[in-house]
């Protein structure tokens, strides 16, 4: 199954670090420190060209930029219809909804990303204090997607959450990274787990821990799962084929709610090349039909770009 794929989750990181200085998201956060590579919005056109991805998002890399979205925005404006910026705007800021509104008005953004990037923190206002859920209003007006971020300790509250706000707004495309269930645990995640000598133990097939999370969204056709490397990285680690989960995932949810993602720029432990090979191998137990949308379709019309 060699058609174009459509990317939905690549991070960029500019060689400019004159234009483009890190930041943190909140006035008393440290200055990031730059990363040690890059991964320019040429370099990924050209990975992209030599694997066959038609379109890529460029999701705002937070934890290195902050709020300040102008890279993605940027390179987005230079390759047209090919790079859709995915934008993290902080959602507790009143101005929010007006700053995101001209955005898509003006810089061809695509879709908002809410995140905070601390497991530690357990509270819920980040999603649906009234700021935050003027955004969600916000992107429901404008028909672009909102993605959501949760950390595994934060699943058992964050889920039932999400879903009471998917059904207040039916219509809003609502995507989870990296699946939001045991198998999305992110390296940052592994890591903390590993410093404090906890053992990582994930749940067995044929379920995959869904069962216990995601399994509530089954009758919410809106909320939608991104699987991304941390998936695979995940699935690596204990020796599952990622076409088992995914069959699974579209056994439960239909094949109208799976994309895919790379997690470039962020997730480095493979290359390009592997990642979209990696894509593909995953949708071995789809149908071709099922696999065109896993790969492509879906996001093509989250992202509104549905036969253009």
């Amino acid at each position: 199954m060699n058609f174009p794929l459509f990317d939905t989750h690549a991070h960029l990181i500019s060689d400019d670090w004159d234009t483009y200085q890190t930041r943190g998201l909140r006035p008393d956060d440290p200055t990031p420190p730059q990363p040690n590579f890059t991964v320019t919005g040429d370099a990924l056109i050209a990975m992209m060209d030599a694997q066959n991805v038609e379109r890529a998002c460029l999701v705002q890399r937070g934890q290195v930029y902050g709020y300040d979205n102008r890279y993605i925005i940027d390179s987005a404006r230079k390759y047209p219809g090919r790079l859709h910026p995915v934008v993290i705007l902080d959602a507790d800021d009143p101005a929010t909804p007006g700053v995101y509104r001209d955005m898509v008005r003006n810089d061809h953004v695509r879709g908002f990303r809410m995140a905070q990037f601390r497991p530690d923190m357990l509270d819920t206002g980040w999603l649906c204090s009234p700021e935050a859920m003027n955004v969600w209003k916000t992107c429901a007006d404008l028909g672009t997607p909102l993605t959501a971020i949760l950390f595994m300790n934060q699943l058992p509250y964050l889920l039932p959450l999400v879903k009471i706000i998917a059904q207040m707004f039916p219509d809003l495309p609502i995507i989870l990274d990296h699946g939001a269930m045991p198998f999305g645990m992110t390296q940052f995640e592994v890591g903390i787990a590993k410093a404090a000598g906890q053992e990582i133990v994930m749940p067995k097939a044929p379920d995959f821990g869904i069962e216990r999370t995601i399994a509530i969204f089954e009758e919410v056709p809106n909320v939608h799962f991104k699987i991304t490397e941390i998936n695979f990285e995940r699935l690596a680690a204990e020796d599952v084929r990622p076409a088992r989960i995914v069959r699974r995932m579209v056994d439960s949810f239909g094949p109208d709610r799976l994309v895919w993602g790379s997690d470039i720029g962020q997730s480095m432990l493979w290359s390009y090349e592997e990642k979209a090979a990696m894509a593909r191998a995953a949708a071995d137990f789809l149908s071709e039909e099922e696999a065109r949308k896993f790969l492509h379709g879906n996001a093509a019309r989250i992202y509104g770009q549905a036969g253009t």
